[in-house]
């Protein structure tokens, strides 16, 4: 006669229902875990969607815009010189397409301001000092004011004062009660010499000081030589100017 094996008292399987409830906590957090799995693949699955379309639409803007957007980046001031500005700015004409010759006499406090140092020579290809001269002035190009050759040699010119910008801390004289600021193009007195725009030949004065000295000054800027512009113009080599 076979004897049954009886559960003991104390086990989980002696209780009623608790096989039922072992299955399903085993298969259920199996299904949760599956469950979250598939989502998270479902969302990086979407994302991965979302993040070709964007681009794939902004590769057909820039595409479809190309021409424009190259041309804004060209615009963009933030990618050119001070000289290609003021350039843009003065509506400057082709490079080479005029050539003159003019004398500069700056004075402060009567004493005349030297044009020959290395940091005053060619530091624009429109309009500059070369060569060493302490006072002539070539321009390269139409529409070239003197603006532009006090900008690339850091001279400022206003109304009433003059400023050394090349300093390190910039040095600034300025009329007053007995000191007074001149600009004479040919012995003619102008308002505006920042904006003036040299002919070949003219003699340029300006002058901060006592108004006595400003007869001796131009005495002074007479007697400068103008060279005649060479017959024909030649590229200088391993230089962007024309002399």
């Amino acid at each position: 006669m076979t004897e049954k094996v009886l559960p003991k008292e104390d086990s989980d399987f002696s209780l009623p229902g608790r096989m039922d409830e072992s299955n399903t906590a085993y298969f259920g957090s199996r299904i949760e875990s599956e469950i979250e799995s598939k989502s998270k693949g479902r969302s990086l699955a979407i994302f991965g969607i979302a993040f070709v379309l964007v681009a794939a639409g902004v590769f057909t803007y820039y595409f479809v815009n190309q021409a424009e957007i190259d041309s804004q980046i060209l615009d963009n001031t933030s990618f050119k010189t001070l000289e290609e500005k003021m350039a843009k700015h003065y509506g400057v004409g082709q490079f080479g397409s005029e050539h003159a010759h003019a004398a500069l006499a700056v004075f402060v406090d009567g004493d005349k301001v030297d044009f020959s140092h290395p940091r005053f020579q060619i530091q624009s290809k429109y309009i500059h000092f070369e060569n060493d001269n302490p006072y002539l002035i070539h321009k390269h190009a139409t529409d070239v004011p003197l603006d532009m050759l006090f900008s690339s040699i850091g001279l400022e010119i206003t109304a009433e004062c003059i400023i050394f910008n090349y300093t390190v801390d910039a040095t600034k004289y300025c009329s007053d009660s007995e000191n007074s600021m001149v600009f004479l193009v040919n012995g003619k007195s102008v308002s505006e010499i920042n904006l003036y725009e040299i002919r070949h030949n003219d003699r340029i004065l300006i002058s901060i000081g006592e108004s006595k000295l400003v007869a001796e000054q131009l005495e002074y800027l007479e007697k400068l030589e103008i060279y005649d512009i060479p017959q024909r113009n030649k590229l200088v080599p391993g230089k962007d100017f024309l002399v």
